[in-house]
């Protein structure tokens, strides 16, 4: 086995769940895999493309909790490789937003092992296109900006400039750290009032799309009972979503719960 050159590790995009979205090249690799190694994003709908006689190893991560450190992973692809069976290394959206494909393409060069990077359709392209929430727009916006929500810590993070008039800032694995983010931005000048938009399960049969202004992210979030995968945007585009407007259901169902209002001699409401 050592005079055998190792195979490629295939680093393939799985997109953001919907297994329609895939690549032609993508789902050929995945049906043609000895092994993939793969996300706990990546959905059971997608797996079920691997032959029958793949052997599936996840490697999921959860905040704070991983069940193979990142090195690990490193050296399970190169070893597979070396064995010389078909290794996919399947990830969630795109591997090379947020999908530490860098490191792993690293890991495999420094090896001598081939590598090979198939493009998937990351979640903010995906689910935003789901939601028909375009992140840019002549009248809103004509800047991007990626971030992640608790990459390092959020104190560690500049994102001074990245959100406002003319801007959308998309932040993924930010749930868990809503309300903070949503400090940081006002904090750094950001208008409170500035629509900002949850996109849970992108392109999923369950996906929710919610809509908030920016002070009411943290609250909302809670109150919504939003979990992950999901991705926050910020900006004017996210006005032209499909979208529930949260903070209008929870101002009705408040004042349902208030009964009738009591007015002043002016007729507006006396809380």
């Amino acid at each position: 086995m050592a005079d055998t050159a190792p195979s490629t590790v295939h680093l393939v995009g799985a997109g953001p769940g919907d297994p329609d979205l895939l690549t032609i090249k993508a789902a050929r690799l995945i049906g043609a895999a000895d092994v993939i190694v793969h996300d706990g994003l990546v959905s059971d709908a997608i797996l079920a493309l691997a032959s029958t006689d793949a052997e599936l190893i996840s490697v999921a991560k959860q905040r704070s909790r991983h069940s193979m450190p990142q090195d690990a992973i490193n050296t399970l692809l190169v070893d597979l490789a070396r064995e010389g069976r078909n290794v996919v290394r399947l990830k969630g959206g795109d591997p090379f937003i947020f999908g530490r494909g860098g490191e792993e393409v690293e890991a495999c060069r420094a090896a001598g092992v081939p590598v090979d990077v198939v493009p998937g359709i990351s979640a903010a392209i995906g689910s935003a296109a789901a939601a028909q929430l375009p992140l840019t727009h002549r009248a809103a916006s004509s800047a991007v900006s990626f971030v992640a929500g608790q990459c390092k810590g959020l104190t560690d993070q500049d994102w001074s400039g990245l959100a406002g008039k003319g801007r959308t800032l998309v932040i993924y694995m930010g749930v868990a750290t809503a309300a903070d983010i949503a400090e940081k931005l006002i904090a750094d000048g950001v208008s409170p009032a500035l629509p900002v938009a949850v996109l849970e399960n992108g392109t999923r049969a369950d996906m929710r799309t919610l809509r908030t202004l920016l002070t009411d992210l943290g609250d909302m979030v809670v109150r919504e009972n939003v979990v992950s995968p999901a991705l926050i945007v910020v900006g004017e585009v996210t006005a032209h979503a499909l979208a529930q407007d949260s903070l209008i259901a929870y101002r009705d169902m408040a004042l349902n719960i208030e009964g009738p209002a009591t007015t002043g001699p002016d007729g507006t409401r006396v809380e």
